[in-house]
């Protein structure tokens, strides 16, 4: 994968090194944090389609309970 095929929404903050980016690939989709651009996670398009309709419609799992440091598990 070449640096060209990543981009980066117009919400990142100036360009900076705290962004996803995403990049299509021949089997799917490719998604990487910025600050670590190294470490890609890749996913077929079917998955990464319900993800964003997901998100759009407000659905999805519940974010599991913050915790405290130090607070048992």
């Amino acid at each position: 994968m070449t640096e060209s095929n990543w981009q980066r929404s117009s919400f990142c903050g100036g360009g900076g090194n705290n962004c996803i980016e995403v990049s299509g690939t021949p089997s799917g989709v490719a998604l990487r944090e910025s600050e670590a651009p190294a470490e890609v996670l890749t996913t077929d398009r079917g998955v990464m389609q319900a993800l964003i309709l997901g998100v759009k419609a407000g659905s999805g799992p519940s974010p599991a309970p913050m915790r405290s440091v130090g607070q048992d598990r």
